[in-house]
């Protein structure tokens, strides 16, 4: 578990192609100085094992779905990219609760910068709208957010000196995809209630009648 708070932004070293995966070599000196093997580290929000440790760089496999859900597809050497080692028990909780588990990518359509942050607009993939509202928190390439205003298909986000500096959001342009973690307590609430909806319930009736009807 991650808490969105990156502390690191390092640097692709090299990628490799696999079948069905790949293995990426990154650069970070704060996040590998007590990086062992089996570890986890997000890059860009992604949640990866450390399987090797080696002058300040560490390499991890990606999988295809990871590949197919991330912008991790096309990740190429010399990129950078925010780096965070997994949230330590008994530490202060900066963010928000991230499992570096990515639920799609959205697009940067615009930034608005001002004289001490910079507001931006996020394309936002329609099956993840239901899981945001204004205030509430989601994930941008691994940083914990604060949703400004959202709507149906984007949604808007204030990026902060520090945020700007220190992560790879200050570098992103209108046209850059971005990986998306939503809140994982909003999708637990979704699961959890949906049983005792009435919508839900009455589809789940329907189907059963069906099925009953064609094994008889």
């Amino acid at each position: 578990m991650f808490t969105g708070i990156v502390e690191e932004r390092g640097e692709v070293v090299a990628v490799r192609d696999l079948p069905d995966a790949a293995r990426l070599t990154v650069a970070g000196p704060l996040v590998t100085s007590d990086a062992r093997i089996g570890d986890s580290i997000a890059v860009n929000g992604v949640c990866l094992t450390v399987v090797e440790v080696s002058g300040g760089a560490f390499t991890a496999d990606v999988m295809r779905e990871t590949l197919v859900r991330s912008s991790l597809d096309k990740i190429a050497a010399g990129d950078p990219v925010n780096l965070e080692r997994a949230a330590e028990v008994g530490k202060r909780f900066g963010g928000h609760i991230v499992q570096g588990h990515v639920d799609g990518t959205g697009v940067i359509l615009a930034r608005q910068p001002s004289a001490h942050w910079d507001l931006v607009r996020i394309a936002l993939p329609g099956h993840l709208a239901r899981y945001l509202v204004e205030k509430g928190s989601i994930t941008v390439d691994g940083v914990s957010l604060t949703v400004v205003e959202v709507t149906d298909d984007e949604f808007s986000v204030s990026l902060i000196p520090e945020t700007l500096r220190a992560t790879t959001l200050g570098m992103r342009q209108p046209g850059d995809r971005v990986n998306l973690e939503v809140d994982v307590v909003a999708k637990y609430v979704e699961r959890l209630t949906a049983p005792h909806l009435p919508a839900t319930r009455a589809l789940a009736e329907h189907n059963g009648r069906t099925s009953e009807r064609e094994s008889s």
